[in-house]
């Protein structure tokens, strides 16, 4: 599934809580990899919550409750403010 990444987190933080969370699950736990992705760039953080949170390139990452299966994007520049995360962990803006 699609990865996003939210442009109002910093590194190693997340600001998205409550009712964000509903339409923006993040991904809990070490993700696996697929082809192009830098192992190396894959962290993670412990949310307020206590859940462990994905990081890559050091940004919590998240899926968004709309995308229905694989390639879908449809959360790409929701509110100017989240979007696709690209292979080396940084924002599509295209």
């Amino acid at each position: 599934m699609t990865l996003y990444l939210y442009t109002k987190d910093s590194p190693g933080k997340s600001v998205c809580e409550g009712a964000c969370l509903v339409a923006w699950p993040p991904l809990i736990g070490k993700p696996t990899v697929g082809a192009g992705v830098d192992d190396s760039k894959l962290g993670s953080f412990i949310r307020s919550d206590g859940r462990t949170q994905a990081t890559y390139n050091g940004w919590p990452v998240y899926y968004y409750k709309t995308d229905a299966k694989p390639g879908d994007v449809t959360g790409q520049n929701v509110g100017g403010v989240w979007f696709v995360l690209d292979r080396d962990g940084g924002a599509v803006k295209k």
